[in-house]
């Protein structure tokens, strides 16, 4: 049941990052951010690993917009 949360809580936050890739909407990551980090500690304590890996590639993507575009120093 965790991780099923956790995959819907990561979706939720791909709808974000996803129009966050184009200039000028980089903000939205920091929206994202928040919400992926609840869905990585929710897939932690699951026993399945889809929804903890789901979390960490889109947690991996926006950090990675988020340094090309100075958010992140």
């Amino acid at each position: 049941m965790l991780n099923i949360l956790s995959v819907l809580i990561g979706l939720v936050s791909l709808v974000i990052v996803i129009p966050s890739q184009i200039p000028l909407l980089g903000r939205g990551n920091w929206l994202a951010l928040p919400l992926v980090v609840v869905g990585l500690g929710i897939g932690a304590l699951s026993r399945s690993n889809a929804g903890r890996n789901l979390c960490l590639v889109i947690f991996a993507v926006a950090v990675i917009r988020l340094m090309l575009g100075g958010g992140v120093l």
